[in-house]
């Protein structure tokens, strides 16, 4: 997306919204043009969150840094799946140190959504190390216990949660009952200018418009979305896509 391309989808959400999120199945820090990207976003007043594998907040640190982030949401799980074992010491490290540098004017929430899966032991024993000897936490156990996270210091939580799938065809489909926040009080639009209900959809299967065509209020009001809002209401999926998502309010919550 260029800036031009995302100053046209600014001046489209403005009147709908005062908070943007940068990532979508994306890693928002690789964008060849971030600090523009963030200064429009600064210019509209919009409150910037940026979700981050974490990988490059060490080298783009001076951007960052230079700008007005409301959140940081660093998913740290990302690591132990793409980085070796012996890489994880430096990384876990980086991100604590950008965290120190940030939390004087942004909150950080430190992510590991991974705590069904056993063969992720040991790198979250490494992450609960580096972070209570970090933050002088005696018990680093009480971290996991926490349904909706705990407070490490000012500005700064860790959140742990269950692995769930993505939505894709491939999955297991399941008709529980379900409901999700899709259209209640997000939609996510990518790179190409397609809206869709959530930001777990980044193909699209549940295209609802292109803002680069249309109006936002336009395409969030069409018969597609407003089934699918009063499905999730209900605690219905309306979409077969999303019985093969495993993201679920009532589970996650």
């Amino acid at each position: 997306m260029t800036p031009d391309e995302f100053q046209l989808i600014i001046n489209k959400i403005v009147p709908h919204t005062n908070y943007i999120y940068l990532h979508v199945l994306g890693e928002p820090l690789l964008h060849p043009q971030l600090d523009d990207i963030l200064s429009i976003a600064e210019k509209a007043n919009l409150k910037i969150n940026i979700t981050t594998n974490g990988s490059l907040l060490e080298k783009k640190k001076e951007i960052l840094l230079n700008h007005s982030i409301r959140q940081y949401n660093i998913s740290l799980h990302d690591a132990e799946e793409n980085l070796k074992p012996s890489e994880w010491g430096n990384y876990i490290d980086s991100v604590l140190n950008f965290t120190a540098l940030a939390t004087p004017k942004s909150y950080v929430s430190l992510r590991l959504w991974n705590s069904t899966n056993a063969d992720s032991l040991p790198f979250d024993e490494q992450c609960l190390s580096a972070i209570a000897k970090k933050y002088i936490i005696a018990d680093k156990d009480f971290m996991l216990n926490k349904k909706n996270g705990v407070k490490l210091n000012e500005h700064i939580f860790l959140q742990s949660a269950p692995r769930f799938e993505w939505p894709n065809e491939d999955n297991e489909t399941s008709t529980k009952p379900k409901t999700c926040y899709a259209l209640k009080d997000h939609i996510a639009i990518l790179s190409d200018g397609s809206v869709v209900p959530c930001c777990l959809d980044a193909d699209a299967n549940l295209l609802l418009g292109n803002i680069f065509e249309e109006e936002l209020s336009s395409i969030i009001e069409t018969e597609k979305a407003q089934k699918i809002k009063k499905g999730f209401a209900e605690h219905k999926t309306v979409e077969p896509f999303c019985n093969s998502c495993g993201f679920n309010i009532d589970k996650n919550e």
